[in-house]
């Protein structure tokens, strides 16, 4: 735990003591557990009948598969701290005890002192509650871990908490109660919006929609957020419940709204931050009667793509040939490889073609997103742990990623992001070659190639004190940048492979002139994820036609204007025209984009710049565009 994380930590568990003084209570108080009258009970469970519905679909199966083995206790709670059902093993509590793990049960701080479920209420957060923590000595002999349920509207809808008595590792459960409290709360979300609404799933790689931790914005057809989860906040940096899709994206709401469903958006926040996003649909669509009816969904007729090997990589940039063989001589000899480069540059790409090339091609390459794995899992998620090692360990135990890549390829993604205690495991297996699982003392041997990746200068988070200088020298066996998009010499071979690799059947084989200069000229700060994007969406609204300029996103020509001094083509540029009167000069965005919205109509064109056909004709040309 940081220095930080701690601090606010003790503060967390010392303002609940301060509250249990100011209400009066000691620490050798010990509470009447209250029930409410049976009729209460009942009226109170059937205000909660979806929470309970929706928790019980996502607990029961976590507890059977995961947890049933294991001395805990599962309680959900409502906002105001009433137990409504619980799962798990009650022999863990005291029989003192026993009644406050019943249904109608109340932990309210007023009445239990500091304890998980009513402090996670008090707090809005999730907390830890270790033995000697609760203010009250009657609850002493438990551990809980807590994290709120939100409801669409952020108003906390219920808790969700484990108990335990056994004195085990704790970090972990707590991680485990935040994954499950998520959980739920998306899965309110998606039932109470779902069939009705446009859902925009976000997180930072394509790789992990389907993780608890992803964002979740619910829109209409309008694009007003009218729901969301905690993760897409903290994503975006701000509370997005009412916000448009205009005021959060740089790409147009009927952009975003209009994305084919079967594939990945990319998208650039107001703040400049790179999310990947999946677009889902309403399933069922108003009548005029007051009924539903399914809404047709969109088959992906296409296949994917085959994936590239390693002669494939580049179309004759000596940059990127370079990075691919060095990195495959190196990595044959067992030494590590460091990939670094501006996000959407293709570090996955390259990685999979080094594995697919050499000699452990039919081993496993096992592919860890280190940001994608919330802090308290990391370490047993990689390490992997025996079984019982902790609250919520499976029955048989967990290999962990690095002993899945016993003699094949393990790639670390965003290594940067991993947390310290983790980073001196780390640093011990790759020194010694050995894995000792979380919860054992016997060191496991283990044969990997290790092949990491970053998108930020690791030398930076070593002065800030967030990545070990040791293990930094330890990765870094050989470090290649693969280059921007806007840097490659063979854009434009790239360009046209990546269309052919993607087009419709019946396509036009080639991109015309207009397009590809168009498409050559960007800034791409999105590099090759963002050209992938771009491609597929003009390749979309073609739909079996000819792509032309005005199929190209709006975003896409609007960076144009945003990033002028990176444009890397100089006859892109806008020229005054010869012989004009002097007039403000129209950006490239700007003519490119009335040029599209008119879809190529010159004479309407012309009008709305406010000039003629023929000076409108002389800027398409200098541009490529005609």
């Amino acid at each position: 735990m940081r220095k930080n994380e701690y601090s606010d930590y003790r503060s967390v568990i010392a303002d609940s003591w301060n509250r249990c003084i100011d209400w009066g209570l000691d620490h050798d108080h010990e509470p009447a557990p209250l029930r409410p009258e049976p009729a209460r009970l009942e009226e109170i469970n059937r205000q909660h009948s979806e929470l309970l519905s929706v928790t019980e679909a996502e607990v029961l199966p976590y507890y059977r598969n995961v947890l049933s083995n294991s001395r805990c206790l599962i309680l959900l709670a409502d906002q105001h701290a009433t137990v409504l059902s619980s799962w798990g093993d009650e022999r863990i509590t005291e029989t003192r005890l026993k009644p406050w793990f019943q249904t109608g049960a109340n932990w309210q701080e007023q009445n239990c002192g500091t304890n998980a479920i009513g402090t996670s209420i008090a707090v809005g957060a999730p907390v830890q509650i270790q033995r000697n923590e609760h203010f009250l000595k009657t609850n002493r002999s438990i551990i809980g871990s807590a994290a709120p349920i939100f409801d669409a509207h952020r108003q906390i809808a219920g808790v969700l908490s484990v108990f335990s008595d056994a004195y085990l590792p704790q970090a972990h459960t707590l991680g485990m109660v935040r994954l499950l409290s998520q959980s739920v709360e998306n899965r309110l979300i998606n039932r109470q919006f779902g069939p009705d609404h446009f859902q925009i799933t976000l997180n930072t790689t394509a790789d992990n929609f389907d993780s608890p931790w992803s964002g979740i914005l619910v829109c209409d057809d309008s694009g007003q957020v009218i729901a969301s989860n905690q993760r897409a906040d903290q994503l975006l940096g701000m509370n997005t419940v009412d916000a448009r899709l205009d005021e959060l994206f740089t790409r147009h709401r009927n952009h975003i709204l209009g994305h084919p469903e079967t594939e990945t958006l990319q998208l650039t926040t107001r703040s400049k931050v790179r999310l990947s996003a999946r677009i889902k649909r309403p399933t069922r669509i108003p009548e005029t009667n007051g009924k539903t009816e399914p809404s047709p969904v969109p088959e992906d007729l296409r296949q994917s793509a085959q994936p590239l090997d390693i002669d494939n990589l580049d179309y004759g940039d000596s940059a990127v040939k370079r990075c691919a063989t060095q990195s495959l001589k190196v990595l044959e000899r067992g030494l590590p490889v460091l990939i670094t480069g501006e996000t959407g540059v293709g570090k996955e790409v390259l990685v999979k073609a080094l594995h697919r090339a050499s000699h452990r091609k039919d081993q496993p390459l096992v592919a860890v997103n280190c940001a994608a794995i919330p802090p308290e899992l990391v370490e047993s998620e990689l390490f992997g742990y025996e079984a019982g090692a902790f609250t919520g360990a499976r029955a048989q135990g967990s290999l962990g990623f690095i002993r899945k890549a016993h003699k094949g390829v393990l790639f670390l993604d965003e290594i940067g992001e991993m947390p310290l205690s983790a980073q001196s495991r780390l640093l011990r297996v790759l020194q010694e070659r050995v894995v000792t699982p979380v919860g054992s003392t016997d060191s496991v041997p283990v044969d990997i190639l290790l092949v990491t990746a970053t998108n930020r200068p690791l030398t930076n988070r070593i002065e800030n004190g967030l990545f070990r200088a040791d293990l930094y020298y330890r990765i870094n066996g050989l470090c290649v940048e693969l280059p921007a998009l806007r840097n490659r010499a063979d854009r434009r071979m790239l360009i046209q492979s990546l269309y052919a690799r993607h087009r419709d059947p019946g396509q036009s084989e080639q991109l015309s002139p207009k397009v590809l200069s168009a498409l050559e000229a960007h800034p791409w700060p999105g590099n090759i994820r963002q050209l992938v994007n771009v491609l597929r969406v003009a390749i979309a609204i073609a739909d079996g036609e000819q792509v032309q300029v005005w199929h190209l996103p709006e975003d896409f020509l609007a960076e144009f204007e945003a990033t002028p001094s990176e444009q890397s083509n100089p006859p892109m540029q806008e020229q005054p025209v010869a012989g004009s009167e002097a007039e403000p000069e129209d950006t490239l965005a700007r003519t490119l984009q009335i040029y599209r919205k008119c879809t190529g109509n010159i004479s309407q064109a012309a009008r709305e710049l406010a000039i003629s056909r023929n000076t409108l004709y002389k800027r398409l040309r200098e541009m490529g565009v005609r």
